[in-house]
């Protein structure tokens, strides 16, 4: 994989959808992309420190994906920053709506971003959502 800059907008909660965000982000960083994730909407709640409910199923994948040794979307996306060059960062818009503090959030998330930021930072690159 040629080395790039991805950037990835994660706005769902489902299970599958961020299950597939993780790995896009992982490959990507372990494959020397410059990656960004951006957390908004109803994935975010889902990177607080007490958040230990794992993300609903969308549909039979992500139920059977549950019951197999699947490495946790979270898991993927602390692997991508520590091992690459990928930053997740929280949307600071959701955390306003949210009523979430910065402290409140998993310790390995990078500063908030407002969406704005984030896609001047992913101008010349990919970029995905999900």
């Amino acid at each position: 994989m040629e080395a790039s800059k991805l950037s990835i907008i994660v706005v769902s909660g489902s299970a599958e959808r961020l299950q597939m965000a993780a790995m896009v982000a992982s490959v990507g960083a372990v494959s020397g992309s410059d990656v960004r994730v951006l957390l908004s909407m109803n994935a975010l709640p889902l990177f607080r420190n007490d958040s230990h409910e794992p993300a609903p199923a969308e549909g039979p994948f992500g139920a059977v994906m549950a019951g197999k040794k699947v490495p946790p979307f979270r898991t993927l996306l602390e692997q991508a920053v520590d091992l690459g060059d990928a930053k997740v960062h929280p949307c600071s818009m959701a955390m306003d709506v949210l009523a979430v503090e910065r402290d409140a959030l998993l310790p390995w998330l990078a500063e908030p971003l407002g969406l704005t930021a984030f896609l001047h930072e992913a101008r010349d690159g990919q970029l995905l959502s999900f």
